[in-house]
């Protein structure tokens, strides 16, 4: 495709772009400068005095030049509306820009003269409102009132001390010296600094002065005869802040008290300080109005002189402006259906917008040769990723590509039903979360310079532990932000097909070990009976169930070994419905025979329990797991030791299990490794065969249910959990949570 020049449409005359040519520019300076000029002369800021000539003469221009201001601002409004309706290229973009640039300057100018116009008004109404000017007229009565006030609480008190020493005249005339003591108390609790008992000539019959106080005038003759025996005289000074009170004393004659406190010198000077800002404020509300108007119009002419500067300032901005965007946008518009050949023509004298016209000009060639190779390589790699994800798809183990973040960048369906979780969740969530047990072996792997490592964990999704082999690589970098890839294979069943070799294998051995003295043990059990069964005459019972618990145990071992050798497996279980409570207090009582320093409970629900389950079974892993507890008591030291217990509880509570739990206070089970116990030759008791947990284990899972290790919740020692359904359930399942799992590690 040959490269094209985008050709401008209309275009408008330069008189036109330019508004009436010089006119607008001149008229646009000559309003600035004319609102400058009125401000500075109506603010004294000029020699020309603001009379009333030279403000309307300055009004009349700056109105001259709002006129001119509006035709040419109409006119050109008018050019952009027909321009407009011919269908102009990008007139649509012309009008927005107008717009936006008139309302740019309308809003802030129209705001401005609002906000000073009320701000003006609502600064100097406020203070010639009624209730202002009524609170300044009042300002003089206020300030005598506080005086009054200050007045008559003188008197009151006065009258309080003179009614305390007419009680007190009994005390004047017993002692003189307890009398100005009391005196002198109530002188000081009624804050008067000075109280005098004068007689009526003036004559100074008691004197108390608690306080120091220079200027205080006595009372003159005239001040001690009006004074009288009822209410209070308050004296007013005529200097300083002292006032004075006089009241006779019925008790003593014609004697008056005297009394003086100083209070606050406000309320001497405030009156006149008031009666001086009424006559301010009358000053000031006859010349409101003038303030106003003068304020006003300055504002007014102000603001409309730059707002409409402003709009025509922006018009002839967006003139200039569209003229190149009307070429970009068509060039624009060209690119968008995929023609990169496309010039715009570029003008020296658009300033930055000629360099926007080089840069889209520069941007539409680089384009055209990227379009090209951004498309051959898209093919490319489209055919590579329809590859990959055909790869990924058919490959058994689960593959999880990680960024150098440690982000899932890449899974496959194989991961998913791995991990239980759907690709939109593993896909941007961090390895560290969705497979913590992989996080070492990534950080390993970050921080060596191997390529390849691999390592074995297991991992638990819904209920489900799953031994898988994990493989992590590194791609081929050289900086140390490599992407991983890393293999999950899933080999629980070949470890499960390990272990069941191993159980083939314990089988065969089990049979022969124990196969050739059964039958011997039944004898000596059955003779011991015969013998001496007529002898015993105390504990009878105990000796015949002994007896019995032998013969039978014994049967049922004989039977398990018979199944042993014959299919070197464990014998499966024959299911019938028994009593659980009772086939657990059978094996407490012979487990208590046999260990009687140790204290065995157990802990069971009134009346039977009927459940599905094979007693010899689980008769014999519940002996089991007992014998265990006893020597996990037996393992811890002597002086620890205390005395041992051990309870066997039975909970119904649960919907759909019957949850057995056997508690110890032994020496415990290790933290970590603690549920491969249950594999095969597992064990951390010296001479022990680790045959007896997985067998344990074995049996409660062919009855549907399964088992735990985990710590006693009351203090030092072990807890094993077993559970079976109460109805017979398969394909086996665990239980959800039946109880408390948590581990919380193992105390000494």
């Amino acid at each position: 495709m040959n490269q094209q020049d985008i050709q401008p449409g209309r275009q408008t005359s330069e008189a036109h772009q330019r508004g009436f040519g010089w006119l607008g520019p001149v008229a646009v300076l000559a309003a600035l400068t004319s609102a400058l000029a009125t401000f500075l002369v109506l603010a004294g800021l000029t020699p020309i005095l603001p009379t009333h000539f030279v403000v309307i003469w300055v009004f009349i221009l700056n109105g001259l030049l709002i006129v001119l201001l509006l035709g040419i601002v109409a006119w050109q409004t008018k050019r952009l509306v027909r321009e407009r309706r011919a269908g102009a290229a990008a007139a649509g973009l012309h009008v927005r820009i107008v717009g936006l640039f008139s309302l740019v300057a309308v809003f802030p100018a129209i705001l401005v003269a609002v906000v000073a116009t009320v701000t003006l008004e609502r600064g100097l109404d406020p203070w010639f409102t009624g209730s202002i000017k009524e609170l300044m007229g009042n300002t003089v009565s206020i300030a005598r009132s506080y005086r009054d006030l200050q007045c008559t609480t003188l008197a009151r008190e006065t009258q309080l001390m003179a009614a305390d020493l007419n009680r007190a005249k009994v005390l004047y005339d017993a002692d003189r010296k307890v009398f100005r003591d009391f005196m002198n108390s109530r002188s000081v609790f009624l804050g008067f600094p000075l109280a005098m008992i004068l007689e009526p000539d003036g004559t100074v019959v008691e004197r108390i002065e608690p306080k120091k106080v220079e200027g205080i005038a006595l009372p003159s003759a005239d001040d001690l005869h009006e004074a009288s025996a009822d209410d209070a005289l308050c004296l007013f000074p005529r200097e300083g802040n002292i006032f004075r009170s006089v009241l006779k004393l019925s008790s003593q004659g014609d004697r008056v008290l005297f009394v003086a406190r100083e209070v606050d010198p406000r309320a001497i000077e405030f009156p006149q300080v008031a009666e001086a800002g009424v006559a301010f404020y009358e000053a000031l509300e006859q010349k409101k109005v003038g303030i106003q108007v003068a304020f006003a119009s300055m504002f007014a002419l102000i603001a409309l002189i730059v707002l409409l500067s402003a709009i025509w300032f922006g018009l002839n901005f967006a003139n200039r402006l569209v003229a190149p965007i009307r070429r970009l946008i068509h060039a624009t518009d060209q690119v968008a259906t995929g023609n990169f050949y496309v010039q715009v023509p570029v003008r020296r004298g658009e300033g930055d917008l000629a360099h926007l016209g080089e840069t889209f000009n520069k941007m539409t060639s680089e384009l055209r040769h990227q379009h090209d190779g951004l498309t051959a390589a898209s093919d490319l790699m489209d055919r590579r990723r329809r590859f990959t994800e055909a790869v990924l798809a058919g490959v058994s183990a689960g593959v999880i590509g990680i960024d150098a973040k440690g982000t899932i960048t890449i899974v496959n369906p194989s991961t998913e039903a791995l991990l239980a979780m759907s690709v939109d969740n593993l896909l941007g969530a961090p390895i560290s979360v969705i497979l913590p047990e992989v996080a070492d072996l990534v950080d390993e792997m970050r921080h060596g310079r191997q390529r390849l490592m691999q390592k074995q964990i297991l991992i638990s999704r819904r209920g489900k532990e799953r031994t898988i082999n994990v493989r992590v690589t590194s791609e081929q970098a050289r900086s140390e932000e490599r992407d991983l890839v890393i293999t999950l294979d899933d080999i629980t069943d070949l470890v499960s097909a390990q272990r069941t070799s191993a159980w083939a294998d314990v089988a065969r051995r089990i049979a022969h070990e124990i196969k050739n003295p059964l039958t011997p043990i039944q004898l000596a059990a059955e003779r011991i009976r015969r013998k001496y069964g007529k002898v015993i005459t105390t504990d009878r019972e105990v000796f015949d169930q002994c007896t019995d618990t032998i013969v039978r145990q014994v049967d049922d071992i004989k039977r398990m070994v018979d199944e042993f050798s014959s299919f070197a497996r464990m014998p499966k279980p024959t299911i019938g419905v028994e009593d659980l409570a009772e086939t657990i207090r059978q094996v407490v009582f012979m487990m208590r025979i046999a260990h009687p320093d140790i204290v065995i409970s157990d802990v069971l629900p009134e009346g039977p329990v009927k459940a599905p389950f094979d007693r010899r079974l689980l008769s014999q892993a519940l002996q089991n797991i007992v014998k265990n507890a006893t020597e996990a008591i037996s393992a811890v030291p002597d002086p620890e030791r205390g005395e041992g217990a051990i309870t066997v509880t039975l909970d119904t509570t649960h919907p759909d299990y019957l949850i057995l739990a056997v508690t110890d206070n032994g020496k415990g089970f290790p933290i970590e490794g603690r549920q491969r116990l249950l594999e095969p030759y597992m064990t951390t008791r010296e001479g022990g065969t680790g045959l007896g947990l997985p067998i344990v284990a074995k049996i409660f899972e062919e009855h549907g249910g399964g088992m735990e290790l985990v710590d006693n919740p009351d203090g030092r020692g072990g807890q094993v959990r077993m559970w079976i359904p109460k109805a017979t359930q398969f394909p086996v399942q665990e239980p959800s949570a039946p109880a408390e799992t948590e581990t919380r590690g193992v105390t000494s």
